[in-house]
C-alpha cells in the first residue's frame, strides 16, 4: 500500500489563506464581523506573538554566531557593504517604478473639492533626524534594544558579541560554542512555531476580511491597484532578473521557495514577525546559512522597497487630490527622499506612514492628505511588506552566491600551487625582484652576513 503523500508547508499555508479568504466573505456578508475579532484573530495574533517573540533571538544568536563562522572581521564589513548597496540600488528602482505607474494613470485622479480637503486632518509622527537615527544604532543598555525589539541596535550588539569572541581567541571559544548551541535551540524552536503558520494565516486573512469586507477599497480600487501592479512589476522584473543573472538560479524555483514566507509576510503585515520563516526558506533554497542570519535582519530593518512604492503612489494620488502639478524636479526629490527615509526611519513604529509625511513635506503636499488613504492602510501595507520580505531573500541568495565563489577560487588557487611542478615554480629572484635586482645590501641583515663571510672566505683561500 502506497503511503500518501503529505502536503508541502508552502501549499499548506496558501490553502490556510484562500479558506480564510472564503471564510472571512461568510462572515462579512453575514454581518459576523464582532464574532471574528473577539474569538478568530486572537488566534491570529497569538501566532504573530510567538513569531515576534523569537526575532530577537534568533538575531542575536544567528548574526552572533554568523560573525564568528565567517572569521574575517573584514568579510563582515565587505558583506555588509554589499547589501547595503543592493537594498539602496533595488529602493530607488522601486520608486522609479512607482512614480512611472502612477503618472500613466494620474488622469484618472481627479481633485476633491476644498470643503472635502478643509476637514482631513493627520498628525505625523515625527521622523528621526540621519544623526539620531545614527547616535540610537549604538545602544547604552544592553537588555533594553532586545525589550523593545529594536533591530539595528541588536544587530549591532551580535556583531560585537561574535567579534569579541574572535578577538579572545581560546578563551572566546567557550563564548561562541554557547552561542552555536543557542543558535541550534531557536532554530528548533523556529521551526515548531512555523509548522502552525497555515493556522495562523488562516485566522488572520478571515479576520481581515470579514472587519473590513469588499467595501473597504469603494473608490480608491484604483490607486490600490496601480500599486499592487508597481509591487507585481518590481517583483517580477527586480527580482526576477536579480535571481536570474545575480543568484544563478531559475525565478520559478526561488518563488516557489520562498512562497511560505510570502503568505506570512501578506498576512502579518510585519517584516520582523515573518523574519524566522524567511531565514527557513532562504536556508533551504542554499543561502549560507550565516549570510542569511546577516543579510536578512538587516533588511528586514532598513530594506523597504514595497513601502517606496506605495510612498511613490501615494504622493501623486494626494497630490492630484490637491490639485497639485508635480515637476520632474519633485519627482526626483521624491526618488532622493523615499531611498534615504528607508533608512532613516528603520525599526520606527508606523514606519511606513513616516516616511510618507516625510515625502509629502519634502515636495509641499499637505501631509494632511495622509488621511485620504489611512483607511486603506492595511491593504496598501500587505503587499508591500510581502515585498520588502522577497527583496530581502534575493539579497540574501546572492551574497552567499559570491561568498560560495570567493572560497572556490582560494581553494583552486591553493590547489594549484600545491600541484604546481618544482621546475615549474618561481625561483626566490622572481618571487623578489626588487631584492635581486638591489644586490645583497638589501636582504636581510642575516643574509648579508653570510654573503660577506662567504666572500671572505673566498678571498683567504
Amino acid at each position: 500500500m502506497k503511503e500518501k503523500k503529505k502536503l508541502s508547508l508552502p501549499i499548506k499555508i496558501f490553502i490556510g489563506m484562500a479558506l480564510g479568504i472564503v471564510a472571512g466573505l461568510i462572515c462579512a456578508f453575514a454581518n459576523l464581523g464582532a464574532f471574528t475579532k473577539e474569538w478568530i484573530k486572537p488566534i491570529g495574533t497569538i501566532y504573530v506573538n510567538l513569531l515576534k517573540f523569537l526575532v530577537v533571538p534568533v538575531v542575536l544568536f544567528s548574526i552572533a554566531d554568523g560573525v564568528i563562522s565567517l572569521n574575517d572581521l573584514k568579510r563582515v564589513g565587505s558583506v555588509g557593504l554589499k547589501t547595503f548597496i543592493y537594498y539602496m540600488f533595488t529602493t530607488a528602482l522601486a520608486v522609479v517604478i512607482g512614480l512611472v505607474l502612477v503618472n500613466l494613470f494620474k488622469g484618472n485622479f481627479t481633485p476633491l473639492p476644498s470643503a472635502e480637503l478643509g476637514e482631513l486632518a493627520y498628525e505625523a509622527k515625527e521622523a528621526p533626524s540621519v544623526m539620531s537615527v545614527i547616535v540610537n544604532i549604538f545602544p547604552d543598555n544592553l537588555f533594553k534594544p532586545m525589550v523593545n525589539a529594536d533591530m539595528l541596535p541588536v544587530i549591532v550588539i551580535a556583531i560585537f558579541l561574535g567579534a569579541g569572541c574572535l578577538a579572545a581567541g581560546n578563551k572566546g571559544a567557550k563564548i561562541a560554542d554557547l552561542i552555536n548551541c543557542g543558535q541550534e535551540v531557536v532554530m528548533k524552536i523556529m521551526m515548531m512555531i512555523i509548522s502552525f503558520t497555515p493556522y495562523g494565516v488562516f485566522c488572520l486573512m478571515t479576520n481581515v476580511v470579514a472587519e473590513n469586507g469588499p467595501q473597504i477599497i469603494g473608490k480608491l480600487a484604483l490607486i490600490i491597484g496601480v500599486a499592487y501592479l508597481g509591487y507585481l512589476i518590481h517583483v517580477v522584473v527586480v527580482y526576477g532578473l536579480s535571481v536570474t543573472f545575480l543568484s544563478k538560479m531559475n525565478p520559478i524555483t526561488f518563488f516557489k521557495g520562498i512562497a511560505p514566507a510570502m503568505i506570512t509576510a501578506f498576512t502579518t503585515t510585519s517584516s520582523n514577525a515573518t523574519l524566522p520563516v524567511n531565514i527557513e526558506c532562504c536556508n533551504k533554497m542554499g543561502a549560507e546559512p550565516e549570510i542569511s542570519a546577516f543579510v536578512l535582519p538587516l533588511g528586514a530593518t532598513i530594506n523597504m522597497d514595497g513601502t517606496a512604492i506605495y510612498q511613490a503612489v501615494a504622493a501623486v494620488f494626494i497630490a492630484c487630490c490637491y490639485g497639485i502639478e508635480l515637476t520632474l524636479g519633485d519627482m526626483a526629490m521624491i526618488v532622493l527622499t523615499a531611498t534615504l527615509a528607508s533608512v532613516g526611519t528603520a525599526g520606527t513604529p508606523g514606519a511606513g506612514m513616516i516616511m510618507l509625511a516625510m515625502v509629502l513635506t519634502q515636495v509641499n503636499i499637505p501631509v494632511a492628505g495622509i488621511a485620504l488613504i489611512a483607511g486603506v492602510d492595511k491593504l496598501f501595507d500587505m503587499g508591500r511588506t510581502t515585498l520588502n520580505i522577497t527583496g530581502d531573500a534575493t539579497c540574501a541568495l546572492w551574497i552567499s552566491r559570491l561568498e560560495r565563489e570567493k572560497r572556490a577560487k582560494r581553494r583552486h588557487q591553493r590547489s594549484d600551487r600545491h600541484h604546481q611542478p618544482a621546475r615549474n615554480r618561481p625561483t626566490a629572484a622572481a618571487r623578489h625582484p626588487f631584492h635581486a635586482r638591489q644586490g645583497p645590501h638589501h636582504h636581510r641583515f642575516g643574509q648579508t652576513v653570510q654573503h660577506r663571510a662567504r666572500l671572505g672566505n673566498h678571498q683567504l683561500a
